[in-house]
C-alpha cells in the first residue's frame, strides 16, 4: 500500500498540511511571547516611573513604603524592589525572602551610568522554575531602582498554549491524513477507471470505453486522450484485419497458380514448348510477387519518411505529357479520350522516376474505371505558393461508402478484386506526394466520375 500514488499524495498532503500548521504555530508562539514580554516590561516601567513620580513629590521614605505594600499586594514570591546607589549599595528594598538569589549586574549600573535611563534583564537562575525579567531605572538623583518580575505566570501560558498546540497538531494530523486520502481517491478515481478499463482491453473487450465525466480537468483531458487511442487502435485493427484478408486473396493467387504448374510439371509429361510456357508463366507470377512485395515496402519507407528521394529540377509539364502519350494507345484500344492540359513548363523540386510513377498510377487508375466512350484529363495549374496536378475522368466513379478507404494499402472498390491490380496503386500515390511535402485529394460521384488532385509546394524556380 505504501507504494501506490494515492498512499503517497496523502502522505504528502498530510507533510504539507502538518509542516504548514507548525510554520504558523512558531509564528503565533513568537508573536505571542512577543506581546506578552512587551505588556510585562510596559507594567515595569510604570512601576519605576510612579515610583520616581513619588519620590520627587514626597521622598523617600514614601517610596520605601510604597514598594513594600506593592510588593506584598503583588506577592513577595512575584516581585521585589530594591532602592540603590549609582555603586550597586542598597537602601532600601521590599520583602527578599524569596529574591536572595538574585543580584545587582554591574553592567546594569554602568549602563546606567554611561546615559540610559531604563535597562532590562532577563535571568535564568539555577535553583528557579521560571525566569526572572529585571529592570533598572534612574528614579532621582543618586537613586536607582530595582524592580524584578517572575515571568511565572507567562511561561505557564505559554506552556498552556504549547500544550493546546500539541493536543491540535494531534488532530490536525489526523484529520489532514484522512482528508488527504479521500481527497486522493477522489482525484485518482479517474485514473483507476482508465486502469480497469485498460485492463478489461487486455483481455479482449475492444469495445469498452473510459466514462466522460465533463470536469475538464487533467483527469478528464486523459480519459479523453485515452479514449482517442482506443478509437485509433480499434480503427487500426479493423484496417489491420482487411489489409490481412486482402494480402491473403492477392498473394494466394499467384502462389497457387505457382503451385499448380510445378504440380503439372512433375506429374505429365509435357514437350519442350509447354515446359517453356509454364517456365514463363511461373517467372511472370513470381515477378507480380516480387512487384506487390516492392510496392509495399515503397509506401512503407515514402510513409515513414525513410525514402531515398534523388532530387532535382522536373518539369511537371513534361512528366505529364510524357505519361499522357505512354497511356495513349491504352485509352485508344478502350475507346476512351484522353487529353493534356499543362503548360509549357512547370518546374518543381523532386524525385524524377517517382514523380512518373505518382502521374502512371494516377492515370493507370482513371482508365481502369473509365468505361468505353468515356474521357481522361490530365491537367496542372500553378499558384502563388502551390503546384497542382488533377487527374479527371467521366468513369464509374467512387461511392460514398468507399472514398474513405479509396488510399489505404490493398483497398479495392470491387469486392470481388476482378480487375487486376494488387490496390497499391492509390497508396503509393499517396505516399509519393506527401514524400514530396505535398498530398492528394479526391472528389467522386457514382457514375460521374472522379477528379484526383495531387498539390506540391512552389519552388524558388518556377520558369
Amino acid at each position: 500500500m505504501r507504494h501506490t500514488l494515492a498512499f503517497r499524495l496523502t502522505l504528502w498532503y498530510a507533510l504539507i498540511f502538518t509542516l504548514s500548521s507548525l510554520c504558523a504555530f512558531l509564528i503565533f508562539y513568537a508573536v505571542i511571547s512577543y506581546v506578552i514580554q512587551g505588556r510585562t516590561d510596559r507594567r515595569m516601567l510604570n512601576e519605576v516611573d510612579e515610583i520616581s513620580s513619588l519620590l520627587s513629590l514626597k521622598g523617600v521614605s514614601d517610596v520605601k513604603t510604597t514598594m513594600v505594600l506593592e510588593a506584598e499586594s503583588d506577592g513577595v514570591d512575584q516581585v521585589f524592589f530594591r532602592l540603590l546607589t549609582p555603586e550597586g549599595d542598597e537602601i532600601h528594598t521590599s520583602n527578599m525572602a524569596s529574591w536572595r538569589d538574585v543580584g545587582v549586574a554591574r553592567t546594569a549600573l554602568h549602563r546606567i551610568a554611561g546615559g540610559e535611563r531604563r535597562v532590562f534583564e532577563t535571568l535564568t537562575l539555577p535553583k528557579r522554575l521560571h525566569k526572572v525579567r529585571l529592570v533598572y531605572g534612574t528614579i532621582g538623583p543618586g537613586k536607582i531602582l530595582q524592580i524584578g518580575q517572575s515571568l511565572e505566570e507567562d511561561e505557564r501560558f505559554l506552556e498552556i498554549f504549547r500544550e493546546i498546540f500539541g493536543i491540535t497538531m494531534v488532530i490536525i494530523i489526523f484529520f489532514s491524513g484522512l482528508i488527504g486520502w479521500f481527497m486522493a481517491k477522489r482525484a485518482l478515481s479517474g485514473i483507476e477507471e482508465v486502469t480497469s478499463t485498460a485492463l478489461d482491453i487486455s483481455k479482449g473487450d475492444f469495445d469498452r470505453r473510459v466514462r466522460v465525466r465533463g470536469k475538464n480537468d487533467e483527469i478528464e483531458k486523459l480519459t479523453m486522450t485515452f479514449n482517442t487511442m482506443l478509437d485509433r487502435i480499434h480503427v487500426l485493427m479493423t484496417e489491420l484485419r482487411e489489409v490481412t484478408d486482402n494480402i491473403a486473396h492477392d498473394l494466394r493467387s499467384p502462389i497457387t497458380r505457382i503451385r499448380g504448374l510445378a504440380e503439372t510439371t512433375l506429374t505429365s509429361g509435357r514437350s519442350q514448348e509447354e515446359y517453356e510456357a509454364m517456365a514463363a508463366q511461373t517467372l511472370e507470377e513470381c515477378d507480380r510477387l516480387i512487384n506487390t512485395v516492392n510496392t509495399t515496402l515503397e509506401i512503407s519507407e515514402s510513409e515513414a519518411g525513410a525514402a531515398d528521394l534523388r532530387r532535382q529540377r522536373v518539369d511537371l509539364s513534361l512528366v505529364a505529357r510524357g505519361a499522357c502519350d505512354l497511356f495513349q494507345v491504352i485509352a485508344e484500344d478502350k475507346g476512351i479520350a484522353m487529353t493534356c492540359l499543362a503548360p509549357d513548363t512547370c518546374f518543381i523540386s523532386g524525385d524524377l522516376q517517382r514523380l512518373q510513377r505518382m502521374v502512371a498510377n494516377l492515370l493507370d487508375n482513371a482508365l481502369k474505371y473509365t468505361l468505353p466512350q468515356g474521357s481522361v484529363e490530365i491537367s496542372i495549374r500553378e499558384g502563388e505558393k502551390e503546384v497542382s496536378l488533377s487527374v479527371t475522368d467521366k468513369g464509374i466513379g467512387i461511392s460514398r461508402a468507399d472514398l474513405p478507404y479509396i488510399f489505404d494499402r490493398f483497398f479495392r472498390c470491387d469486392p470481388s478484386r476482378s480487375k487486376p491490380g494488387a490496390g497499391l496503386g492509390l497508396s503509393l500515390a499517396r505516399a509519393i506526394a506527401r514524400a514530396h511535402g505535398g498530398d492528394i485529394a479526391v472528389t467522386s460521384l457514382p457514375d460521374q466520375g472522379s477528379i484526383f488532385t495531387v498539390t506540391f509546394p512552389q519552388t524558388p524556380f518556377t520558369h
